[in-house]
C-alpha cells in the first residue's frame, strides 16, 4: 500500500495556494527564500553556467552535445560549442498570454538526428477560445516549424495548462494536462482535463490505454507539471496543490489519484494517495523531473531549490538551493542540468537571468 511520507492536514485548505502558479504571489506572501531570490554562485562550487539571459525558459532537452530550451514567450534557444542561439518557432496559432501558458512542453523524436522531427505542447487562443495542443515540429534552416497535429483543445482556463510531454520507456508520447482552473474536470472522464494523457507518436490512441477511445492514461490531477519513469519503468509525476500538499505520485493506468475530492494524506476508497506530499504548511510548487539511481530529482518553484526523493527509503532533502525558482531538470550520466525561472513574473531575477546550470552528481551526494 502507497503510503504519504510527510504529514499534513485540511485545515489550511483555503488559507493560500502552492504555485498555481500564479497565487503564490495573489494570496501567499512569499517565503524568505523565494523573497530574497539569491543567486549565490560562489556558494555552490561546482555549478557551471552554460547559458544565460533566457527568457522564461520551460524544458530542457538534449542530444549529444546540444541542448533545446523552450521558452514561454515562443522562441527555442539552442546551445552547442558554448555558443547560444534563439531560433525562430513557427506557429499555427497565437501564443496565449494568460499567466503560465506559453510555449511548454518539448522533447525530441528518437530519430530527431535523421528527421529534425520533435513534439511541443503550447497554449493558444482563436476566435473559439484558449487551448493547448500538442504537435510536432520540424527544424529546417534553424527555424522551427509547426508541422502537423496531434491533439488539439486540451482544456486550459486562467490557470493550470500541465504542459510536461515526455516519450516513455514503452515508445509512447505522455503529456500532463491540467484542470484548467475547473477542478471538476479532473473527476470527468469525458475531459482531457487533470489527466496524463498517453498517445502514439502519430497522434492516435493506443490500444492497451486504460479507458476505451480515449487518450486519458490517469486522472485526478490538479496541476500536474512533471513526469519521469524510473529504470524499470515505473512512471512518476509531480503535482501542484490546492493549499500546499503538493505531491510526487506513482502513476499507474487507470488510476484516481484524487484531486479535487482528496488531497495530502487524504484517502477515499478508489482513489491513490501520493508518495509524498509537501504537507499542508509548506509549498514545492514541483515542476519537471528526472530519476537516478532510486531517486527522484525535481525541479520546485515556490520551494526554489532542485529536491532529492529516495524512492527506498521515503527521505527528501533539498540538494541545490540559491538559484530562486527552478522550472526544470535533466539528468544525464553524471551531471544533472537545471534552469532558473526567475523572469516569470513571479521571481525577483539576478543579473543575467535565467540561467541553464550543470552540476555533477558527485558533488550533491
Amino acid at each position: 500500500m502507497k503510503k504519504a511520507f510527510a504529514i499534513c492536514t485540511f485545515l489550511l485548505l483555503l488559507a493560500g495556494c502552492a504555485e498555481d502558479d500564479h497565487q503564490d504571489s495573489v494570496v501567499e506572501q512569499p517565503d524568505s527564500n523565494e523573497q530574497d531570490n539569491v543567486t549565490d554562485e560562489e556558494n555552490n562550487e561546482g555549478i557551471e553556467v552554460l547559458a544565460e539571459n533566457l527568457e522564461i525558459p520551460w524544458s530542457i532537452e538534449k542530444t549529444e552535445d546540444t541542448f533545446y530550451l523552450t521558452e514561454r514567450t515562443g522562441s527555442m534557444i539552442k546551445i552547442e560549442g558554448g555558443e547560444m542561439e534563439r531560433q525562430n518557432v513557427q506557429l499555427e496559432k497565437e501564443l496565449a498570454t494568460a499567466d503560465e501558458a506559453g510555449l511548454l512542453g518539448f522533447v525530441l523524436a528518437p530519430d530527431f538526428s535523421a528527421s529534425n522531427l520533435a513534439f511541443a505542447y503550447y497554449t493558444y487562443e482563436d476566435s473559439s477560445g484558449q487551448f493547448n495542443r500538442i504537435v510536432t515540429l520540424r527544424l529546417k534552416d534553424d527555424i522551427w516549424k509547426e508541422e502537423s497535429l496531434l491533439l488539439d483543445q486540451i482544456p486550459s482556463g486562467t490557470y493550470h495548462h500541465g504542459g510536461r510531454i515526455k516519450i516513455g520507456l514503452d515508445g509512447y508520447l505522455y503529456a500532463t494536462a491540467g484542470d484548467a482552473s475547473d477542478p471538476a474536470l479532473a473527476q470527468d472522464l469525458d475531459s482531457l482535463g487533470g489527466s496524463i494523457l498517453r498517445m502514439n507518436l502519430d497522434g492516435t490512441i493506443p490500444d492497451d490505454n486504460p479507458f476505451p477511445d480515449s487518450y486519458i492514461y490517469s486522472y485526478g490531477h490538479r496541476n500536474p507539471q512533471g513526469i519521469t519513469w524510473s529504470s524499470d519503468g515505473t512512471l512518476y509525476s509531480s503535482e501542484h496543490g490546492s493549499s500546499a500538499n503538493d505531491e510526487i505520485n506513482e502513476i499507474e493506468g487507470g488510476q484516481n489519484y484524487g484531486w479535487p475530492v482528496i488531497q495530502g494524506t487524504e484517502e477515499q476508497e478508489g482513489m491513490v494517495p501520493p508518495l509524498f506530499t509537501s504537507g499542508a504548511d509548506t509549498t514545492w510548487a514541483p515542476s519537471g523531473m528526472d530519476f537516478y539511481e532510486g531517486k527522484l530529482y525535481v525541479a520546485a518553484l515556490r520551494g526554489t531549490a532542485v529536491l532529492e526523493f529516495n524512492l527506498e527509503t521515503g527521505e527528501q532533502r533539498e540538494v541545490i538551493t540559491d538559484y530562486g525558482r527552478i522550472r526544470d531538470v535533466l539528468i544525464e550520466e553524471d551531471s544533472l542540468y537545471f534552469i532558473s525561472n526567475n523572469t516569470d513574473g513571479r521571481g525577483n531575477p539576478q543579473e543575467n537571468d535565467d540561467k541553464l546550470y550543470r552540476i555533477s552528481l558527485s558533488e550533491i551526494e
